[in-house]
């Protein structure tokens, strides 16, 4: 026992003190972090009660493992597309309570005369709630599938990404004491290159990776690679001068998109409950328990003005962002507590010297009661509003539903800003990506060059090679039409067509300044423009080539972004719609009572079996809506679905309101499908070019190759030989469709009734 490490004793120590205390927790029914806060404060160097841990050094290492794995796995649960799919409200919601939660934190610090830095930190801890907390509190009160939950959800994943950013920008302002432009801009800009950089070049190889070895990668395997993934994100991270929490979140983050996302965050749950569980210990362990009885008056109104200030401010931003009133009390009532980010936060601020040592200590005792008062304060919600909805004057109460009413209504996006979406997405993303590799090749490529020897052909092969490498993606940047409907349609426009001019010559001067610098950097004058008109001289030539390579980069990207979504259609295929169903067509009655609720509330798939292949909305289609799709009085859903399903589907629309069958003869739809032959006019160009849609008013909205299927396919996917086409339509418009596709030979159409594989076209 003499040569016993004392590691291996101070983590006996803190093991068998977080295993008491917790149970005394579960006991008791409270949150087990509290447990592990008040283990850490009882075998911390600060309370000699019992035995205290010894080798500091090495337990705050472990912490630190703790918060890459907790973050790690935080990264599972969040994954980018969940961002994606955020709705306006939450985001609103969000940006609301995190912005006036921050200036409320600074002015109470400011208030109790503490210093700007220890003040920006405390409103940084008090605009981030718990994702834990709040997760285990849903669960154990039930409420997980409630309207608000789902707000609160959305409000929590923009809070962590506000979180990371926070991890980013804090020690920077802190450096350079003050808000100065250059002091926010940079390292934001920062993050956004490196973590736009990262995903798409992460999605891009790691799923196909992942793929390629799944015949030989067991549990073991699989856990020792997200492990090892995860460590080299953080010296990545920690290399380009980020923090290793935000790489360890970044690299969960993509491994959400992948197939085994799911996967890992199972298997990793051990072993983040025990990394977790030391993370916290060492949170209790940096507590002094003489500074709690100093500071009780601040740690008091600090608590007050969290559960206060928190609540009251999600809840008008809720109302803002046009929530009902019910909803929006339910949803701040629920946000009303800091947690993991806010320790993380606080422990980053001690390390680094930037915070006074008082805050640390009253911000875990703040988190702490906050905490304990969490499941409370969800189950006072329903009270709450009941008082207030008897309380609140009637023209406030009608106000707010009339306003709420609106947010619930349709909204068209107008052809400027769905362009200028656009362009803004594609004109980041290929900057970043050339930028990207542009590094890389003057920061590793070079030094290979260097090599040989310094002559002006092997500097001239050295800048063709980077401009080789980036030519698809200047293509890109600099060529490819945008938004090509609406473009059309905003050109004719005589007032759109100044700053469609202009938003052109600046894609072009972001692809000329990237062009000369390359040039600049490695070669001289003669060179630079030798090797320029051979690069334009390449374009020009194999500009069809250079279009289908960076489609096919494009089309490998989104396949893997959506592997994961296409594995889970294939697990549930036993209960989609089987593929001998047809379609019919119902108008939705203006007194239908699911009014305004989304498909996947709707759980249509779920109960009956049936599919809506599209949604005919006034004079738009909406083709195989989404699940977040709403609906609306006089909306044409078209259903897909076996003789039995729709009339259960029928029955199910009657009962909750009047509702008429569509019988109209030119609007009855059919699903069938072509088969392209290798003599079809089709093959080798993409779906907007075959101008399908536009020609014979049929929708394409599935294709099968090589046992893969794609679901509503873009318009500049390439159409192969072999492609099996499922489409939608009237039946005669298919027949010309049919002929328009054989050229040398007939293309293939499935005949009426005739069985294929479920899960086909099922979102």
């Amino acid at each position: 026992m003499s040569n016993l490490p004392p590691l291996i004793t101070d983590l006996a120590l803190i093991m068998g003190a977080a295993a008491i205390v917790t149970l005394v927790f579960r006991r008791l029914k409270q949150p087990t972090v509290l447990g592990y806060i008040l283990a850490g404060l009882l075998v911390g160097p600060n309370f000699h009660l019992f035995p205290t841990v010894t080798d500091l050094e090495s337990v705050e290492t472990w912490a630190q493992i703790g918060v890459i794995i907790l973050l790690f796995c935080l990264g599972l649960e969040f994954s980018f597309k969940k961002l994606a799919r955020v709705g306006g409200p939450a985001s609103v919601t969000a940006i609301i309570e995190v912005v006036v939660m921050l200036c409320i934190g600074f002015g109470t610090g400011k208030a109790l005369g503490w210093p700007a830095i220890d003040s920006i930190f405390l409103g940084a801890m008090l605009s981030i709630s718990s994702t834990t907390i709040i997760i285990r509190a849903f669960d154990e009160l039930g409420v997980k599938e409630k309207k608000f939950a789902g707000l609160v959800f959305g409000v929590l994943v923009i809070q962590d990404l506000v979180a990371i950013l926070m991890l980013v920008l804090l020690p920077t302002l802190a450096i350079s004491s003050g808000l100065t432009g250059t002091a926010v801009l940079y390292p934001v800009a920062k993050l956004v290159f490196f973590l736009v950089l990262w995903f798409v070049s992460g999605i891009f190889f790691l799923p196909t990776v992942l793929r390629k070895m799944n015949k030989f990668m067991n549990d073991e395997m699989l856990l020792v690679t997200s492990l090892a993934l995860c460590f080299l994100m953080v010296i990545l991270a920690t290399g380009a001068g980020f923090s290793s929490a935000l790489g360890a979140f970044i690299m969960g983050s993509i491994l959400a998109e992948t197939r085994v996302g799911q996967k890992i965050e199972h298997l990793t749950v051990s072993i983040k409950e025990m990394f977790g569980a030391v993370f916290f210990i060492s949170v209790g362990m940096l507590i002094d328990p003489a500074i709690i009885p100093q500071y009780w008056k601040q740690i008091l109104l600090i608590a007050t003005v969290v559960l206060l200030g928190q609540p009251l401010i999600a809840t008008i931003g809720a109302l803002l962002s046009r929530q009902p009133l019910k909803t929006s009390v339910q949803a701040g009532m629920s946000l009303s507590q800091i947690g993991e980010f806010s320790f993380i936060i606080a422990t980053m601020g001690l390390s680094l010297k930037l915070t006074s040592s008082f805050l640390y200590p009253i911000a875990v005792a703040v988190s702490a009661l906050t905490t304990f008062t969490t499941p409370y304060m969800i189950r006072l919600s329903t009270p709450v509003y009941n008082l207030l909805d008897k309380k609140l004057p009637g023209k406030w109460k009608l106000a707010i539903e009339r306003y709420s009413a609106v947010g619930n209504g349709v909204k068209a996006t107008s052809d400027w800003n769905k362009f200028l979406r656009s362009y803004i997405l594609q004109t980041v993303i290929h900057t970043i990506l050339v930028t990207g590799i542009v590094f890389l090749m003057l920061r590793f490529g070079l030094p290979i060059f260097g090599k040989l020897k310094d002559t002006p052909l092997v500097r001239f092969s050295a800048a063709f090679t980077t401009l080789l490498l980036i030519a698809p993606f200047l293509w890109a940047l600099a060529i490819r039409r945008i938004q090509d409907d609406a473009a059309l349609r905003l050109w004719n426009n005589k007032y759109y067509k100044g700053p469609m001019i202009v938003l052109q010559v600046v894609r072009l001067v972001i692809a000329a300044a990237v062009i000369g610098f390359v040039l600049h950097s490695i070669i001289s004058y003669f060179w630079a423009v030798v090797a320029l008109l051979v690069l334009v001289a390449l374009i020009v030539i194999n500009y069809k080539k250079l279009q289908l390579v960076h489609l096919w980069i494009e089309r490998r990207f989104i396949m893997n972004l959506d592997d994961k979504e296409k594995q889970q259609q294939k697990a549930s295929g036993a209960h989609l719609t089987p593929w001998d169903a047809h379609i019919a067509s119902f108008i939705v009655s203006p007194d239908f009572n699911k009014i305004g609720k989304t498909l996947m509330e709707l759980q249509l798939r779920e109960t009956f079996g049936v599919n809506i292949a599209m949604i005919k909305r006034g004079a738009f289609t909406i083709p195989v809506p989404d699940r977040q799709e709403r609906i609306y009085p006089e909306d044409v859903l078209y259903v897909i679905g076996t003789d039995d399903q729709v009339v259960a589907f029928k029955k199910y629309l009657a009962a909750n309101s009047n509702v008429v069958v569509k019988k109209s003869a030119e609007e009855e739809l059919s699903l069938e499908r072509i088969t392209l032959s290798d003599g079809s006019v089709l093959v080798g160009k993409t779906i907007k070019e075959s101008a399908i849609r536009e020609r014979t008013k049929v929708l394409i909205v599935g294709i099968e190759r090589n046992d893969e299927r794609m679901l509503n396919p873009e318009s500049n996917v390439v159409l192969e030989k072999g492609d099996l086409l499922w489409i939608v339509g009237n039946i005669k418009r298919i027949k010309v469709l049919e002929k328009m596709s054989i050229k040398s030979k007939p293309a293939v159409i499935a005949k009426s009734g005739e069985r294929f594989e479920p899960g086909n076209l099922t979102k």
